[in-house]
Parts: structure tokens; sequence; C-alpha cells
């Protein structure tokens, strides 16, 4: 991606150094733009114009008018423009896509979501991504030129690049169906994720992970995915596979990639069909019909006490401390942080697995924590990504065309 140079008196530098000052800083003067910036008062000055000539900052009423002013000649104000530019984000499951637009402060102005069908080929994947996106736009009052960027997260492995290695079932073909080309058209800046990856990079700025260095952020919904941190850094491999976790399929006590929710189910299915043949007097997940029964409801009758339900979490959670014990003698993580909308009622799983976790690691045994952040969690991290990027990239390539061109 190469760089414009501004073509102006004022450096790239002092421009890019005002307008990242800027991005958060709210309402400022030309004295906090020049001191944040290391700048002379005359270069901020002229940065401050050329941002407001672009279109990306506003000046605002100065002190005198806004009944702020004490003494001496009041000072002109600035911030950040409103209608600077949007960022969009979307999760791309298997069976689920969520869309999401939010302003440049983070605020969500519109989210979307819609049920995908697991036997949708590449091509109507594909389709069907680019209309949801399109869409969502639209009914947020969006234009294309007012998105800086986008970030879609996929339940695959993907390149710095965007790309998604080849599956022997075609599986991360169709969760990621050639999405930086087919979107690449739809904002300044496109990049294409890996869920987990997202969702640890949301656990670290706003989650259970805020202020530690090395953590795993583990999806369990429908599948197993972990994003994996390690001083401070998010790492990725040379295909993208970093926390892919098909090696479980060969794992003693694991032997499937699949996530603890449909684990639960058919557990809690082969539990109530035995229940049938050894009691007459069934209650609570007993007496449920097996056809219906829900991950959740194992969860919700766990924690109010139903015996069999109890039963199943437990061992749950002795097949999560064997997924732990494998990533914590890898990785070392301090913290694990069991993510998605299965989080939320998970908690009597992560008390079992936190009574056997120790003897499954050698090294200390990481803390383990259930997200807060729900199924937004990779939405939340999409978003996130998207306006970084468009911070330290779409932005200020905006600046250098609209100055270039005047």
């Amino acid at each position: 991606m190469s760089q414009t140079v501004l073509d102006t008196g004022t450096g790239r530098a002092s421009v890019d150094g005002v307008l990242d000052f800027a991005w958060d800083a709210g309402t400022f003067t030309a004295t906090e733009a020049m001191r944040a910036a290391s700048l002379t008062r005359s270069t901020a000055i002229e940065a401050i114009d050329t941002l407001i000539a672009a279109g990306v900052l506003q000046e605002l009423a100065n002190a005198r008018d806004a009944g702020e002013y004490r003494a001496g000649r009041p000072a002109r104000r600035f911030r950040l423009r409103d209608d600077a530019g949007v960022v969009a984000a979307l999760d791309a499951g298997d069976t689920h896509l969520t869309a999401a637009v939010s302003d440049l402060s983070g605020e969500v102005l519109l989210r979307r979501q819609i049920a995908l069908s697991p036997a949708q080929s590449v091509d109507e994947r594909r389709d069907t991504i680019v209309a949801h996106l399109r869409a969502t736009l639209a009914e947020a009052g969006v234009a294309r030129d007012d998105v800086l960027s986008l970030c879609v997260g996929v339940a695959a492995p993907v390149t710095l690049q965007g790309q998604s290695p080849p599956h022997p079932e075609g599986f991360w073909e169709r969760t990621n169906p050639g999405l930086i080309d087919a979107l690449g058209d739809e904002a300044d800046v496109v990049e294409v994720k890996n869920d987990a990856q997202l969702a640890a990079a949301a656990e670290g700025t706003g989650g259970e992970a805020v202020g530690c260095r090395d953590y795993v952020a583990l999806l369990a919904g429908e599948r197993l995915g972990a994003g994996v941190v390690v001083d401070g850094h998010l790492l990725h491999g040379a295909h993208g596979g970093v926390g892919e976790m098909f090696a479980f399929d060969f794992i003693r006590d694991v032997d499937s990639a699949f996530g603890l929710g449909p684990t639960l189910e058919r557990l809690a299915r082969e539990a109530i069909a035995k229940a049938e043949t050894e009691t007459t007097e069934r209650r609570g997940l007993a007496a449920m019909d097996p056809a219906q029964v829900h991950g959740r409801d194992v969860l919700e009758l766990a924690a109010g006490g139903d015996p069999l339900a109890i039963e199943i979490t437990d061992a749950i959670g002795r097949v999560l401390a064997r997924i732990v014990g494998v990533l914590g003698n890898m990785f070392d993580p301090e913290r694990v942080i069991v993510c998605g909308a299965i989080a939320d009622g998970i908690q009597p799983v992560l008390d079992a697995a936190q009574r056997t976790l120790a003897a499954q690691i050698h090294l200390p045994a990481p803390t383990l924590l259930r997200s807060r952040l729900g199924g937004d969690v990779v939405i939340r991290g999409a978003l996130a990504r998207a306006r970084d990027s468009a911070r330290a990239t779409a932005l200020p390539r905006r600046v250098a065309r609209a100055t270039r061109a005047d």
C-alpha cells in the first residue's frame, strides 16, 4: 500500500501527527495540538488548516462565543468532524452473518444479522456476504465514499494478505470465499481476519484481557478456535493457522474441534435416553425432549442445581481442562477466556475445569474466565480493527488525496 506525500508546505509528518492527536482529543486548541505533536505553533496551525480544508477537522466557536472565555485572546477550538467517515465490520460465521457500522468514536450506528445455510456454495456465500454488507450500509444511510475501512472476521485461518488455505472438505473456502477481492472496492482499506483473533483483540481492548500480555481467547460455541496473544503480540503463523483447533481431533478425551455447545447437547441427549430406561420419575433435564434440548438449557439447569445437568457440565469441564491444558503447555498464557454466546452461562463448566486443570499442565495453570462480550465479541473486535485501520491508514490517505486535488 503506497503512501502519497502531501504537496504542500506542511510536511506529511506534521499533518499526520495532528490528525493522530485529534482522533482521541475531542475538542482541542492549537496549543494542545502543538504540544502533543511536538510541533512549532505555526506548523501546528498550518497542519490544522490543512485538515480543515480536507474536510477532516472542523473549527468550533471560540471560547468567548462558547461562554468559557476569561481573559486574553480567545483560543480557536477544533475537533474531528462527525461526518469524516464511518467504519464497517462483518462477522461471517458458518451459520450466521452479522454486519455493523460505527462512527469514528466507536458508536455503533447499525447492527444487522441474518442466518446462513451451511449448504451454500462458495459463489452463493460470497454473493450473500456482499449483498448483506451493501444492504446494511444502505439501511444506515451510508454511501460508499463514507466508508473508510472494513474488517471481516471469518471462521478460517487467514494470512496477512487476507487469503485462506484450502480445507480438505471445503469449509474454509466457504467461510472465506475470496472476500479480500470480493469486498476490495467496498472501503478504502479492507481486511479479512480470523474470527478468534478478532475475539482476542476485543478481549484485549475492552474485555477480560485488558492489561494482560499473555492470553488465549477461546471461541467455544459451534466450533473451537483460539486467538493467541504472547508477550503482547497476536500470533498468526505462515498461513494464519495459529489457534486452529483441528489438532484436537487427535487428542484423547477431546476427539474433535466441535465447540462446547454441540458437545453439551450430545451428552444431554445421551443422558436423557439413559434416564428413560433407568427411572420412571424424571425431572429437570431428565424430563426434557432430547430432540429439543439446547446447550443453554443444560447450563441453566446446572446453575440451578439439577443433578443430571451438573453431571454433564462436570464432564464438559474435564474436556475443557484437557483443551486448556494443551494450550497452556504450548503457549503459557496467564488467562484463557471462553468467548462467544455460550460464555453467558458457562461458569459451571469453568468451575469444573479449573478443579482438574492443574493435573493437565506442568506450568502454573492459567486462570479460566468467561467473556462478558457475549455473541458480539467477533464483531466488536472487527469494528475495533476497522477503527485502527481508519486511524492509521484510511483517513491519512484521504487527507493526502484531498490536499493533492487542491
